[in-house]
């Protein structure tokens, strides 16, 4: 299952996963610093997956998207909308909460990274390689209006999940 472009996603997810317990490490406060670091990372690292991923991914499979993408962008849209309003203890929860399924998604057997290498052969390496270089995305300032957390909700509820409580 391992390969070059498994291998820079988990590890992306291992070092995502790190700055997200550390932001909520302390019950009585958000670490602003690690949640910002935490969230220019996922942004990154959603961005690799669908400008670089996925786009690969279906070129190499004759134009067809592999099954796993509809579910993996409604994960993903799920989960920019949660970088959208500032960072609560509920909010950085249901970060958690999706993160731990989508994550199996991407990492399982089978699953989006399996599949892409499977499709992408040979180029699996050169693909690691632009993910490497790939940029950061510009990270836009927290929305607080209310109207940005219902948007935040309905994006949770349209991929399958709840807010946590």
């Amino acid at each position: 299952m391992a390969g070059p472009v498994y291998d820079f996603l988990v590890h992306d997810h291992e070092r995502l996963d790190g700055l997200l317990a550390r932001s909520i490490s302390d019950p009585g406060k958000i670490d602003a610093k690690a949640y910002a670091e935490f969230r220019r990372g996922l942004l990154r690292h959603i961005s690799i997956e669908e400008k670089l991923l996925l786009p690969a991914a279906q070129q190499h499979s004759g134009g067809v998207p592999l099954p796993i993408a509809p579910r993996i962008r409604l994960d993903h849209g799920a989960l920019v909308a949660l970088m959208v309003p500032p960072p609560t203890r509920r909010l950085i929860l249901t970060v958690r909460s999706i993160l731990a399924i989508h994550n199996e998604r991407e990492e399982e057997m089978n699953g989006l990274y399996d599949a892409a290498e499977n499709v992408l052969g040979k180029r699996a390496d050169e693909l690691a390689a632009l993910m490497e270089k790939a940029a950061d995305v510009p990270v836009l300032p927290h929305n607080s209006d209310p109207k940005a957390l219902e948007a935040t909700r309905r994006a949770v509820e349209r991929a399958g999940f709840t807010m946590e409580s």
